[in-house]
């Protein structure tokens, strides 16, 4: 548009179309004059033949004559005319359609026209009213992809039955049975599950980065252990001097290389975490970055590739399992056991104040408990009463077998009980998970939901398949059982000697952990009469 200083020269040296001085003008039947080019292109765009200036309609598309007085003076004024600045395009915008030479950059771009134009080629669009109607958009490239390829018309529909814009003649042919809808109403339902999809995104990097926390602490607890067996190992070998020096290294060695794999594993889980959230993250730009853009066509062109979020691991059940030292020592121990005795109490005695300190205060179930079982009222004692008593049946309670559980279950971290088995001849006791067949079964074993001690006259057992034999302990008063539940280890000590008789490693828990007394029916002699007794933990022992 003409500014207030603009010379008489350059107002009518201009083609009204381009705003630039005329080049090759031509004359329309009305009397205006046009570049040659700009009018042409002008009529070819427009369904009717009209004058831009004036709007007078031709039956005919015109053929304009060379104006041939007003071509040498645009030429004579060219070289004076005065051009305003406007910026050049850049390689990431979108440049004018109309600039001929070096092309400006757009100001906006015509979903009529299908053209994109700098400022001063916008300016017909908002002096002549025929062009004011036209919509005009934020710069963007590749116009004639809105245009459909069958039809040549706007794409401004879109088919939900098979996912693709279309135009209006579409729907009268290859989607007349289809139902559409306008691009907006798609582009605004399409927005809505966008915005879930960024949920579902943020949740998934929310949760990788919560379990890379998991990883971290795990790793962490693991160093912790690492070092208390250690010290304890070193307080052991250092006092046997130069006989227990291998031994010491090779204990040592054993629990570093142990450590080593679980940080190494670590290591690698968090590396795969950390690119899933990179990966995830990326996606969360592109949402976001899609989600902004006033584009329907490429909104919806580009949604289907971003509904789905990138391939994943499924991380629920992915963990990192901390080395489990125990026994270790007492394996390395084994060649110098007559020289290592005196070490090997003070070092059990350590190991058993230790997990003592994770005592936990359990009452026996009476609705667990077998109808020939009896419990005292403080649910501490149990013994086998020898008359099946009439009670109400219900899931918890076992019926053919005289086991009973406590009311309390752990499902994470690390507990300990003791149970008093004096002047029994035979008991059992332990962990049991919670879908254990309470009704029947015949086997009682890790596989089957049970990891316990039996005592019999035949001798101590740790039920498993195949069962494990441990030598016979003298007056064994009273059984010790931890549980680390997240590293998988079930350990059950002799109280009063402070030894350690057996650990089960390497187990899953996956359900909550009950634990588990069976005192055993009393024989015809009257004998195994005395009731197991859950004590309360003395550790001055």
């Amino acid at each position: 548009m003409a500014s207030a200083n603009t010379s008489w020269f350059e107002v009518n040296f201009s083609c009204s179309i381009c705003l630039d001085v005329f080049s090759s003008p031509v004359t329309t039947p009305c009397g205006h004059n046009f570049c040659r080019t700009c009018i042409t292109k002008f009529w070819n765009e427009q369904v009717q033949y009209k004058c831009p200036i004036c709007n007078k309609i031709f039956d005919t598309k015109p053929d304009p004559q060379v104006n041939t007085l007003l071509s040498e003076l645009a030429a004579q004024f060219r070289t004076t005319v005065r051009v305003k600045e406007q910026p050049c395009v850049e390689p990431a915008e979108v440049p004018c359609d109309v600039c001929t030479g070096t092309q400006l950059k757009a100001m906006k771009s015509c979903l009529v026209c299908f053209m994109s134009f700098c400022q001063t080629h916008l300016e017909p669009h908002q002096r002549f009213a025929v062009l004011k109607g036209h919509r005009l958009v934020e710069p963007m490239d590749r116009l004639e992809d809105r245009m459909c390829k069958k039809h040549n018309r706007l794409l401004e529909l879109f088919c939900p039955t098979e996912q693709v814009c279309v135009c209006q003649f579409c729907t009268e042919t290859d989607h007349k049975s289809h139902p559409v809808v306008p691009l907006k109403e798609e582009y605004e339902v399409k927005t809505a599950q966008l915005g879930k999809i960024e949920a579902e995104l943020s949740q998934m990097i929310q949760e990788r980065k919560q379990k890379i926390k998991v990883v971290k602490d795990r790793v962490q607890l693991s160093n912790k252990d690492a070092d208390i067996e250690i010290a304890n190992s070193g307080q052991v070998f250092t006092a046997l001097i130069g006989c227990v020096e291998k031994c010491r290294d090779e204990f040592n060695q054993t629990v570093q290389e142990e450590l080593k794999s679980t940080e190494k594993q670590a290591e690698d889980l968090i590396k795969e975490l950390e690119q899933e959230i990179e990966d995830l993250t990326n996606r969360c730009s592109e949402v976001k970055q899609l989600s902004h853009t006033e584009d329907h066509l490429h909104f919806l062109q580009t949604f289907r590739s971003l509904k789905d979020p990138p391939p994943t691991r499924d991380w629920t059940t992915v963990e990192v399992r901390p080395p489990s030292y125990v026994g270790t020592l007492r394996r390395s121990l084994d060649l110098l056991e007559e020289t290592l005795n005196m070490e090997m109490k003070k070092l059990h005695n350590a190991v058993l104040k230790r997990v003592q300190q994770y005592e936990v205060d359990v009452t026996l179930d009476p609705d667990a408990a077998n109808p020939y079982l009896i419990l005292s009222e403080d649910g501490k004692q149990v013994h086998d009463g020898d008359v099946k008593k009439v009670l109400p049946d219900n899931p918890k309670r076992f019926r053919q077998y005289v086991f009973v559980l406590t009311r309390q279950s752990f499902s994470s971290g690390r507990f300990y009980f003791e149970v008093q088995v004096k002047d029994k001849t035979a008991w059992w006791l332990g962990v049991v998970r919670e879908s254990i067949d309470r009704k029947g079964g015949s086997t009682w074993t890790p596989e089957t939901g049970y990891w316990n001690l039996h005592y019999d006259n035949d001798g101590l057992v740790f039920n498993d398949d195949p069962a494990v034999c441990l030598p016979l302990r003298a007056e064994l008063q009273k059984v010790g059982v931890f549980v680390d539940y997240d590293e998988g280890v079930v350990s059950f000590y002799d109280v009063e000697a402070r030894d350690h008789i057996y650990s089960a490693t390497g187990c899953t828990f996956t359900e909550p952990l009950y634990p588990f007394l069976n005192p055993c029916p009393c024989d015809y002699e009257g004998s195994n009469s005395a009731p197991l007794i859950i004590s309360p933990v003395n550790q001055t022992d």
